[in-house]
């Protein structure tokens, strides 16, 4: 097949998407089809372009066996709505008149697209309608509905019009990829076609998360020796809200050796560390974000791994990667995000739950993992490890969209 990427995140941006994004093209590439990438010159999630890269028309590279076209946008990750707005219609803009015109002598079997965000319907569009090529969505996040549950003040007026351009994206597509059965659920109800709607689970690279061996140096050197860590590794945005791990660190006081850490950096990180200061906790540890070939190194020295999300409707409907990431660490996860999140662990008997945005809640699970044995503790790493195994891993999901591509284009297996 000759298979088109459209996305305006790819590597070497260092957030999930783009790194699963870029493994999979070259998983594709690898496996006999011929691969090129429609993408953005690298600024997330700094909102700056990366070293290496400058800011020009257009720009091709090739990246382990894949042809990339990087186009300019304005770059952007404040919490300006205006200005995030820029950014995403900047990139669509290059992406239907500059990815059209240096891609027209390109053959694309099947067009496959990464949402976020909806405005990449409009090149996605104009690609499909010029190499007579359908339209495969991959979708890890809901608009409008994300847009809201971030903070961003959207009238009531701008909300319609955005539901409206969302029906529009949809009906270009020949097939809508979800990571969550919570979202067939919702596009269901917003009238899509079930017919189109494929269930694709994220997945964690098994080059980068697994597990590995306890390094006490690296341990001592970080403070987290002789401690009974519970670790959240990740973005540490506004939607995590993350406020719940500071006010149950001040629950926990009296047990001295259990502690919270924080790999990661964001926009509520410095909000975080003064929150923290100024109730003079010792119960938490901050450490800045490492590169994501050495997390695993960092996931080892945890006792149990952490994930939060703000309790909002839509959080209810979504599997972040994290999830996956930390079973594959073969480690125990404390879910802080109800609905379908909650399931996986739960069916996986890899971990336990709490309330999200509830301290006390989060305390109490933290004090019984605290009493745990430790045999108990690993036999539940290692059960979210073999759930993992059997259905999260990059090997599968490569082949399940390998299949859901193919069907796309009525191209025959290879």
């Amino acid at each position: 097949m000759n298979i088109l990427f459209l996305t305006q995140f790819y590597w070497p941006e260092i957030r999930t998407a783009p790194l699963n994004l870029a493994a999979l093209a070259e998983d594709l590439a690898a496996r006999g089809h011929r691969v090129t990438v429609i993408t953005a010159v690298p600024s997330h999630p700094f909102g700056r372009v990366y070293e290496g890269y400058r800011m020009k028309l257009h720009q091709w590279e090739e990246v382990r066996g894949v042809q990339v076209l990087r186009l300019p946008l304005f770059p952007d990750h404040s919490l300006s709505s205006f200005k995030r707005a820029l950014n995403y219609s900047s990139f669509a803009l290059s992406a239907a008149l500059l990815g059209r015109f240096c891609t027209r002598k390109i053959a694309a079997d099947v067009i496959f697209s990464y949402l976020p965000p909806l405005t990449i319907g409009f090149p996605a569009a104009l690609l499909s309608r010029s190499k007579g090529a359908p339209i495969v969505y991959w979708m890890t996040d809901l608009w409008p509905e994300n847009l809201v549950a971030a903070g961003a003040k959207i009238s009531p007026r701008m909300y319609k019009r955005i539901r409206r351009l969302e029906d529009w994206v949809y009906r270009k597509s020949t097939t809508i990829c979800v990571n969550s059965p919570g979202y067939i659920t919702n596009l269901k109800e917003k009238g899509v076609d079930p017919s189109k709607i494929k269930l694709l689970t994220d997945w964690a690279d098994e080059k980068l998360f697994f597990s590995a061996p306890y390094e006490k140096p690296l341990a001592e050197e970080l403070g987290l020796a002789g401690k009974f860590n519970i670790l959240y590794g990740g973005n540490l945005g506004k939607v995590q809200g993350l406020d719940v791990v500071i006010e149950a660190a001040r629950l926990i006081e009296d047990t001295p050796d259990l502690q919270f850490v924080f790999i990661g950096d964001g926009t509520e990180s410095e909000r975080l560390k003064k929150l923290a200061a100024g109730y003079r906790l010792k119960n938490v540890l901050f450490i800045p974000r490492v590169p994501p070939e050495e997390i695993h190194r960092y996931f080892a020295l945890a006792d149990v791994l952490l994930a939060h999300l703000e309790n909002k409707p839509v959080f209810k409907m979504q599997i972040p990667s994290k999830i996956i990431a930390y079973m594959a660490c073969g480690k125990p996860v404390l879910c802080g995000i109800a609905g379908e999140s909650a399931k996986i662990v739960q069916d996986a008997r890899g971990g336990n739950s709490f309330v999200p945005q509830d301290a006390r809640s989060l305390a109490e699970q933290a004090r019984i993992f605290y009493n745990m044995p430790r045999e108990e503790l690993e036999q539940m790493g290692q059960r979210g490890r073999e759930a993992y195994l059997a259905g999260y891993t990059r090997h599968i999901q490569v082949e399940r969209i390998e299949k859901i591509l193919q069907g796309g284009c009525g191209a025959p297996s290879l």
